[in-house]
């Protein structure tokens, strides 16, 4: 298991800044809200995803997972020991993680490959990556990001025991 570093939460950090300020509408958000929310769904689905992929065990979407927090780690703790002088290495992640169940992991494989057709598909596919990127980097830590991962882990672990439950 790879865990997060406060480089890796400041990575993490700064893409969701980076979509809220780009996203942020100013007085539109009054006048008609539930529109202007919904331009992030394309980024909460992202990172939606991205935390159910760290938190998958093993395979190639763990293994891909992984190296994207180990980047992501390297790269944050890089900028905030040049960047800011802090320290490297320090880390930022919960002590506990929900594993997903084999049918959980077999409904986030599912979802791989319906995030692989909508990045190549769909007009939001930068929305998505920086999404899946932000929640892999997020997923495991100790703040409430991290806190949002349980939910997700029992949801995907309670609808592949309902979906393969009724297949099988």
């Amino acid at each position: 298991m790879t865990y997060v570093t406060l480089g890796g939460v400041t990575v993490g950090v700064c893409l969701l800044v980076w979509t809220l300020v780009q996203w942020y509408p100013g007085a539109k958000l009054r006048k008609d809200p539930l529109r202007v929310l919904a331009r992030l769904l394309p980024f909460v689905l992202g990172w939606a995803y991205g935390v159910l992929a760290v938190l998958t065990v093993g395979g190639l979407v763990g293994w891909i997972a992984r190296g994207a927090l180990w980047i992501s780690n390297w790269l944050g703790d890089v900028a905030l020991v040049w960047g800011a002088g802090g320290d490297a290495g320090a880390r930022a992640s919960g002590h506990a993680f929900l594993p997903l169940t084999q049918t959980g992991t077999a409904v986030v494989l599912i979802l791989t490959a319906a995030m692989v057709a909508a990045v190549k598909k769909s007009a939001h596919g930068a929305e998505l990556k920086r999404g899946a990127l932000c929640g892999v980097c997020l997923g495991t830590s100790a703040g409430v990001a991290g806190f949002a991962a349980v939910p997700l882990a029992q949801a995907v672990n309670v609808l592949g025991g309902f979906v393969y439950g009724a297949v099988a």
